[in-house]
């Protein structure tokens, strides 16, 4: 993973783009498209004053959760606990929303404006054991530059 290369581009979709929306969806299609294991990329939001979350922006196959509850699944229970949560094989979690027969792991990350917990960015792969620092790393950053036009 070239990290400083994907910070960069990601700076210039946030920089070239007037559109909060089209922002997002340049992001998850980048980030789909740039890292071979991220076969899913989407951005969900907190639904108003609901205890749920909404999917926003996505780059893959649709998906049926596109309301998702507090503490359901892994994007439920990170809009609980307000940490990362990295799963290297779903089948070990026993609070799973399964998106798919293909999906082997999932890393979710929390979105934080005003040091408030608004959404989440959130990566599907078709692969065990993917994810490492680095990527946590990355998707902390782009939450960090997201919370900044949101």
């Amino acid at each position: 993973m070239k990290l400083t290369e994907i910070k960069n581009t990601i700076l210039q979709i946030i920089e070239n783009n007037v559109d909060n929306d089209k922002k997002l969806h340049e992001i998850c299609s980048f980030l789909k498209n740039e890292i071979e294991y991220y076969d899913w990329v989407g951005f969900y939001f907190k639904n108003g004053d609901k205890n749920e979350l909404k999917l926003m922006q996505f780059a893959g196959k649709p998906t049926e959760h596109v309301i998702i509850p507090f503490g359901k699944g892994i994007c439920g229970q990170v809009a609980l606990s307000n940490q990362n949560f990295i799963v290297q094989d779903v089948s070990e979690q026993d609070n799973y929303i399964s998106c798919g027969l293909d999906v082997k792991s999932e890393i979710v990350v929390p979105l934080f404006k005003n040091g408030k917990n608004i959404g989440q960015i959130d990566i599907d792969s078709h692969q065990k054991n993917p994810f490492t620092k680095e990527d946590e790393q990355l998707l902390e950053y782009i939450c960090e530059q997201v919370s900044k036009f949101i």
